[in-house]
């Protein structure tokens, strides 16, 4: 059964069905894209907590939503974003991410002003991000646990312990 513009095709090995991968079709496209995209607050401050991490996760999913973009899985974590989200070839990667993060300070903003104090310069997110797209090594599986892993186990700062 399709469901806006969703298809879903069995996967065949030697082993028989391994899973059921979403296909999408557009009017001139058929896709499946997996991405994990993840970046951070101004200097990495611990600012998406409480009503802000809310809002920024209300944000991202409205956003996504309205260009068709599934999500998957998703972390607001203290000092970081993950997002795990299927985006259509119409959009590049590069302009999601540009979407998501404008749109989302500008609000983020509006509705808490204190949060524009605490970051001076006037900007809420790192310029840069992280993007890997999803499929053989990387798989969807690995991709969920390890968001998970940041979503249970990564509460509160730690000093990165290099072993020497």
């Amino acid at each position: 059964m399709r469901e806006h513009g969703e298809e879903r095709v069995p996967l065949i090995c030697g082993f028989g069905i391994i899973r059921c991968m979403g296909i999408k079709r557009l009017s001139h496209a058929v896709y499946e894209t997996r991405y994990h995209l993840v970046w951070a607050p101004k200097y990495r401050k611990w600012i998406l907590k409480d009503e802000v991490r809310e809002s920024v996760e209300e944000l991202f999913k409205e956003i996504l939503a309205a260009r068709d973009c599934e999500v998957v899985e998703m972390e607001i974590a203290g000092d970081h974003v993950h997002i795990f989200t299927s985006i259509p070839p119409k959009y590049s990667v590069g302009e999601m991410v540009r979407v998501l993060k404008s749109v989302s300070a500008k609000e983020i903003f509006r509705r808490y002003p204190e949060v524009k104090r605490e970051l001076w310069g006037g900007e809420f997110w790192e310029d840069g991000y992280f993007v890997r797209t999803v499929g053989d090594k990387v798989t969807s599986d690995v991709i969920k646990k390890y968001i998970e892993y940041h979503r249970h186990e990564e509460k509160t700062p730690r000093q990165l312990e290099l072993g020497f």
